[in-house]
């Protein structure tokens, strides 16, 4: 019995544009605010799909965030846990905060970095910035690797409470494989850390 042919080398996957397909792209047709909050908004828009036909899309509008995977020492990753009220459950999470208004991301990496952890980081690496829920909402965030870490004192916002906590590597990736990590930024950022590279103490 023949096996499964092999990818033919005359037609390769295409490269990836978000430009693409621009006549399936929905368009909006009117928006109004249906509520504002501290800092989201929900918006329910009237789009015209490709088909010609109306729908109504409720969307989140969020400032974008920024996580931090930060290592104090080769071979460790800091991390909080903190209780989420959306799930009832603490959460094992990498630092993490929300844009300010006109804050650049690394501003913003650094200052929650200092807040929830009191570490201060002198190398920042951006690795990936990517939408959280885009079904419903434009949230974004940015993830950045901080190394060169000194510890401080935290400070974090008056209605925060976590606990600051180290993992080895072992146990970053016995928490993934276990499924402990149900937090999506936080299993971005371990998959990319546990895919690296060992360096030495």
């Amino acid at each position: 019995m023949n096996g499964p042919a092999a990818p033919s080398s005359t037609n390769p996957v295409q490269p990836w544009s978000n430009q693409a397909g621009d006549t399936a792209r929905e368009r909006i047709t009117s928006r109004e605010t249906v509520y504002q909050g501290g800092f989201l908004r929900l918006e329910r828009w009237t789009v015209q799909l490709p088909d010609g036909r109306q729908a109504d899309r409720d969307i989140v509008r969020h400032p974008g965030a920024v996580a931090i995977l930060a290592e104090p020492v080769p071979g460790s990753v800091l991390c909080v846990k903190q209780f989420r009220p959306a799930t009832e459950q603490w959460l094992l999470e990498i630092p993490a905060g929300k844009l300010e208004p006109g804050e650049p991301p690394e501003q913003c990496a650094r200052r929650e970095l200092a807040e929830e952890t009191g570490y201060q980081a002198d190398s920042w690496q951006a690795l990936y910035s990517f939408y959280t829920s885009p079904g419903f909402a434009d949230e974004r965030i940015t993830l950045f690797y901080a190394t060169g870490l000194t510890p401080g004192t935290a400070q974090p916002d008056a209605d925060e409470f976590v606990e600051v906590m180290t993992l080895t590597r072992e146990q970053a990736a016995a928490a993934v494989a276990a499924g402990d990590i149900t937090d999506a930024k936080t299993l971005v950022a371990l998959l990319w850390w546990l895919a690296q590279p060992q360096k030495n103490a």
